[in-house]
């Protein structure tokens, strides 16, 4: 597993980018990696605000120019060697074309914003940060007081699944996972409705347990996980995202690595349902992952 090289962290001066840009000092800290603070100006308020003052472009500057220096205060209250990158237009496209421009391997988030970036994790704005950077975005809730320690990686068996391990294990490389399947019996109520017994869907459910539990051995196997790094989940009886929400509690997990895509492609690219309530219920930080990585 190749350690981070480039991150990017996006701000808005507020304390919850504050804190994501704490993380993302950390995190580029502990792998070596270059950070780049970025803050956009504007989007169409700055826009119309050239067009109004077309002929005394000094408030825009006086605007543009005050982004910069709180930008470099930020960055500099991060320590030292952090990179800025200060923009005009919209935060996402603007954020996520930087990204690509340095082939960062990271982009992160913080939760919600005072301004530009209100609303990153539970409105539109996750959306299109998300679809847009094929990168994966980290999106941070608490402020970091040391490196990720418990990482839950919800898997399904897609080809996401082992991406999002190798980029559990690219941010943590020392962090116990827990990784999880959420047990689904095919056709369960459709067997209680036609009066199957209890013991003959307490069998099926037992056998689709013990096949999960197989295949999340072979998974960790694969991504070559240190046993005693690594535990197994097998919950059911509950949607996914119930029980994911229920598996950071009970483990007292400090980071949820979600696969962007898993087996329903287009539904999971546009942030699914599962993944939608996780961000919106959940206490830890989420990871988005991608195949970058993989």
């Amino acid at each position: 597993m190749s350690p981070l090289r480039a991150i990017v962290s996006a701000t808005d001066f507020s304390a919850p980018s504050r804190h994501a840009a704490q993380r993302a000092a950390q995190l580029a800290r502990a792998a070596g990696a270059t950070l780049t603070l970025a803050h956009t100006v504007g989007g169409s308020a700055m826009e119309d605000l050239r067009r109004w003052l077309a002929d005394d472009s000094a408030a825009a500057s006086a605007i543009e120019a005050d982004a910069r220096a709180r930008l470099q205060a930020a960055a500099a209250e991060l320590g030292e060697g952090v990179l800025t990158h200060l923009a005009i237009g919209h935060p996402v496209e603007q954020v996520s074309r930087h990204a690509d421009e340095i082939d960062a391997d990271l982009l992160v988030t913080g939760t919600r914003g005072a301004g530009l970036l209100r609303g990153v994790m539970t409105g539109p704005t996750a959306e299109r940060i998300a679809k847009r950077s094929a990168r994966p975005v980290l999106m941070v809730r608490q402020l970091p007081h040391e490196p990720y320690r418990r990482i839950l990686v919800p898997v399904d068996f897609s080809a996401w699944s082992l991406a999002s391990i190798r980029q559990a294990q690219q941010l943590a490389p020392e962090a116990t996972l827990v990784l999880m399947h959420a047990v689904e019996v095919p056709f369960e109520g459709k067997m209680r409705l036609a009066g199957v017994s209890d013991d003959i869907v307490g069998h099926y459910q037992g056998a689709a347990r013990r096949e999960a539990q197989q295949r999340l051995a072979d998974l960790a196997a694969e991504a070559g996980l240190d046993a005693g790094r690594v535990l197994f989940s097998t919950p059911g009886g509950a949607d996914p995202w119930m029980l994911i929400l229920q598996e950071e509690q009970e483990r007292d997990c400090d980071l949820i690595v979600i696969g962007r895509q898993g087996r329903h492609a287009l539904d999971e690219f546009l942030l699914g349902s599962t993944t939608r309530m996780v961000l919106a219920d959940g206490t830890a930080d989420v990871l988005i992952s991608s195949h970058r990585g993989g």
